[in-house]
């Protein structure tokens, strides 16, 4: 496992060094429904550059939260899921998207998907 920003204050800290970065939460959200393959995950999440989720999936891997499989194929077919950690992580984050769907009607914005709790 990755340890990026020690020393760490509180327990929050460690598991912001994990999810902290703008794709992650979305980047769980996907590959908990299911596996993805790059090119369906970048479909999947618009507005991601392949740059950052390249990086931003190389860290969830590093950090034991993302799986990565390549097949030995011709093309080449890589694959994406969530490990035990990564699915115990989403859950963990469910509570934290139950707030953020409160907060956003109380702020009257339109929910663009699913959110975290609901799946």
């Amino acid at each position: 496992m990755l340890v990026r920003n020690p020393p760490y204050i509180c327990a929050l800290d460690a598991a912001m060094d994990v999810i902290g970065g703008k794709w992650k939460a979305s980047i769980l959200w996907a590959l908990n429904e299911r596996l993805h393959r790059f090119g369906e995950l970048r479909r999947a999440l618009p507005g991601v550059s392949e740059k950052v989720l390249a990086q931003q999936l190389r860290e969830l891997e590093a950090d034991g939260i993302v799986r990565r499989t390549v097949y030995d194929e011709v093309p080449p077919r890589v694959e994406y899921e969530l490990t035990g950690e990564g699915v115990a992580l989403y859950a963990a984050l469910g509570a934290l998207g139950q707030w953020g769907t409160r907060r956003m009607r109380d702020l009257d914005i339109p929910h663009p998907r699913q959110e975290l709790s609901e799946t």
